[in-house]
């Protein structure tokens, strides 16, 4: 390669100047030192007095003759000529060498590679120079290597074939300069994303392609794919989908399911992925006998096989399994006996198909936890990773519980990347636990703004925090002015009070609201604080104290005299002291299709204040995937009772039934409700209430990408319960009402939208129905 001078050529004529040149000319470098030195290459033995070097710049003689290492006076054979020779090529610091022999003098010529001036990039956009330049080797004023340079680019495009740009092309070139310097320059051409057209399934007959689209992490391009990147065809996303295929069979009882492969056409126009996954299913398999065995005399296997949850004739799940261990595990430290491992061993009937399983409890290895050493974590505290491992320096080690411990790391949310692995310690006997974690923003700072036609413009400004000053205590403020409302609020909790399993919270919110078409004006201020901790498995008790501040005012001529008389009662003080039990199976459950929520809650009333009372709540929940979990059956009872000893209610204390209890009826649209004369119209809310909700989520006959599905509900409720009256109230008493309604789901990148379409089957003459109403969806 001829180099030109750096005045001479332009960042044009570098296009024209690849590495490859330099590449030939140090493989024809290698071959004239060889044909220049007919008689080194015949000669037995050589012995040298000098050792003359030519052509270097910046490298030192005495660098080079190092590399060589022919001692002057001593004899020599071609052999180790020939090793020198090499050993100076190999250096990386030569474009060509050549080795002489002149009478007493070995002579070696070299020519030395250029130094990088600079480098940089051309063409790129979707990948900025600063990322490049993290993921390159060749480094400016550095010997320029055009090995690392063809290197380097490969690196390039395989970065952009990360992000589904597999047409990407990288070509490294030079401009050469004075003083034997180049400048890099790396030219790209980063291509279209190469988007996934079609997912498919071969071989499977249980559930359908629809179904197993919705495991994968990877997704059909869709009318959203340039805000979103599963859609692109990557790889090592290819790979991760047939682990998720395989535990989403096994957990389904299909033990036998394999991925015989995964096959990836590229459309003509070089855009667009057909991805089929090749399956084999096999049969589904059930528990059979589950038993506890131990060969330890100090272990009562009774006690075991009582503590076993696992029944005969359940569907077979690995995590099942897992589960029952980790109990069995815990079981034994509770009664004493330390190092028991649990080993199940599973015996296969083809037959009947069924998987008996024996939990065999035998004794582990005596080692230790010496040390728990944590890096990364420039942010987060020791103390928030350290809680959530359950052992400490000097415990018993236990695998499971280190893995256990390692998913609550990663479950926090507060870093990008967690990874947590055991070594052997100072003795065998001892092991070193090492966390390496990678921290990620946990802060948000949101705007937003809102119009109507009724209440005109207004703005809304909330800050959170999920870990404040790296402690885990999450923090969030809020503030939301419009023209017809003002609400504030402000919460911090702390999930580990005085380093307990014990979160503490405390809250403060004031919503005013001054809307010139209401009825009347509000001012509510809230006040809580309290303590949630567990009390079982799947069980939590939370006991707080509460206080609110209501008053109602600027009345206006059209309301009844029930609000009036309760607006006359100026400013009213509760305070109450409260619990809230909840029992939640839908991440302990032992079947991955199903779900139970039960929460029960109670305020006392009467320590202080201006009234006393007692208010109840229950929420209970229940969730089953059918037919081949295409469908998604839920059920939802809640209830409300609200009992006055002191005092009486008002309409700011009594419970309300909108949308988002009942469907098919507005805010305060059903209950009891003040009608007089002229326009006297007041919904008053009522004591009690209670609603059952039945619904049903199918799949639609749309593309999967789109993300759309449907759903059917069904509504019957009623909110009734005035302590003080008049002839003038109007269903006072218990009245069912009935909605038959239709769902739209679609999952967007603003957030799972639902559009709900309802009737009222039953209602009253002055209930205020709604027939449609859009809402953010919600799992519970």
């Amino acid at each position: 390669m001829t180099y030109k001078t750096g005045g001479q050529v332009t960042r044009k004529a570098a296009r024209t100047s690849t590495l490859r040149p330099i590449l030939l000319a140090a493989s024809v470098a290698v071959s004239v030192g060889l044909v220049t030195t007919p008689d080194l290459a015949l000669a037995q033995d050589f012995r040298f007095n000098a050792v003359s070097v030519e052509g270097n710049q910046r490298i030192e003689a005495g660098t080079i003759a190092t590399y060589l290492g022919v001692a002057r006076g001593e004899t020599v054979t071609a052999a180790e000529l020939n090793d020198g020779y090499q050993r100076i090529l190999a250096s990386g610091l030569f474009e060509s060498v050549e080795i002489e022999p002149r009478g007493n003098t070995l002579v070696v010529r070299v020519v030395e590679l250029p130094t990088v001036n600079r480098i940089t990039f051309e063409g790129n956009s979707r990948v900025d120079d600063e990322a490049l330049s993290l993921i390159i080797q060749s480094e400016s004023r550095r010997v320029f290597s055009p090995s690392t340079a063809e290197a380097d680019a490969a690196r390039i495009t395989e970065a952009y074939s990360q992000q589904g740009r597999i047409a990407a092309r990288v070509q490294p070139k030079v401009i050469r300069r004075s003083d034997n310097r180049v400048d890099l320059v790396f030219e790209v051409f980063e291509g279209g994303v190469s988007e996934i057209e079609r997912i498919g399934f071969a071989g499977n007959q249980v559930f359908s392609d629809r179904r197993l689209r919705r495991v994968l992490e990877t997704k059909q391009a869709g009318i959203f794919r340039a805000l979103i990147q599963s859609d692109t065809f990557i790889e090592d996303r290819i790979e991760f989908d047939r682990q998720v295929l395989r535990d989403f069979y096994q957990s389904r009882g299909y033990v036998d399911f394999r991925t015989t492969g995964v096959t990836s056409n590229l459309s003509e126009e070089r855009d667009g992925f057909f991805v089929t996954f090749n399956v084999e299913e096999g049969q589904q398999f059930r528990f059979g006998e589950v038993t506890a065995t131990s060969d330890l005399a100090e272990v009562d296997p009774d006690v075991f096989q009582q503590a076993i949850r696992l029944r005969s004739g359940r569907v077979y799940s690995p995590t099942a399994v897992e589960t029952e261990i980790a109990r069995l595990e815990r079981l034994a430290i509770r009664e004493g006996l330390n190092f028991v491992r649990v080993e199940p061993r599973v015996t296969r009937n083809d037959r009947d198909l069924t998987l008996d399983v024996e939990f065999l409890l035998t004794r582990g290895e005596r080692v230790f936890v010496e040390r728990i050493d944590i890096e990364g974590n420039t942010t987060t505290l020791d103390r928030v990773v350290r809680r959530q491992f359950r052992v400490v320096e000097g415990d018993p080690f236990n695998p499971r519980e280190i893995r256990e411990s390692a998913e609550r790391v990663r479950a926090l949310g507060f870093f990008g990347d967690a990874q947590v692995e055991a070594r052997e310690g100072s003795t065998p006997q001892q092991v070193v636990i090492d966390v390496d974690v990678e921290e990620q923003p946990t802060g948000a700072l949101s705007f937003g703004g809102s119009y109507s036609t009724g209440g005109g413009f207004g703005a809304a400004i909330t800050f959170s925090e999920r870990n404040f000053l790296g402690r885990g205590q999450r923090l969030s403020l809020g503030v939301t002015t419009g023209v017809d409302s003002s609400n504030y609020s402000f919460s911090f909790t702390e999930p580990a009070f005085l380093g307990r399993n014990v979160a503490f919270n405390f809250s403060l919110s004031y919503l005013e609201t001054d809307n010139a078409s209401a009825e009347f004006d509000t001012a509510i201020g809230n006040f809580s604080t309290g303590f949630t901790f567990p009390v079982s498995e799947n069980g939590r008790l939370s006991l707080r104290y509460g206080a609110q501040y209501s008053e109602i005012t600027n009345l206006n001529e059209e309301v009844g005299s029930i609000i009036r008389a309760e607006a006359d009662r100026g400013e009213v003080w509760e305070s109450f002291v409260g619990y809230r039990y909840s029992y939640d199976t839908r991440r302990t459950g032992l079947n991955p299709s199903a779900g139970v929520l039960l929460e029960f809650g109670q305020n006392f009333a009467g320590l202080g204040g201006d009234s006393t009372y007692v208010e109840s709540n229950l929420r209970a929940v229940a969730q089953t995937r059918v037919w081949n979990d295409e469908v998604t059956l839920r059920a939802t009872l809640q209830a409300g009772a609200l009992s006055f000893s002191e005092g009486s209610s008002r309409v700011t204390d009594r419970f309300k039934l909108g949308s988002n209890l009942m469907r098919g009826f507005e805010s305060g649209g059903i209950g009891p409700r003040e009608v007089g004369p002229g326009d006297v119209n007041d919904p008053l809310g009522g004591d009690y209430f209670a609603v059952a909700r039945f619904e049903a989520e199918f799949p639609l006959p749309l593309p999967e990408e789109y993300g759309i599905t449907g759903g059917v509900f069904y509504d019957v409720g009623s909110l009734w319960g005035l302590e003080e009256t008049n002839e003038n109230v109007l269903y006072e008493d218990f009245t069912a009402r009935h909605v038959v309604g239709v769902s739209v789901f679609w999952t967007t990148p603003l957030g799972p939208l639902r559009f709900n379409f309802s009737e009222a089957l039953s209602s009253e003459e002055f209930d205020e129905t709604q027939s449609f109403d859009l809402t953010i969806s919600t799992q519970f």
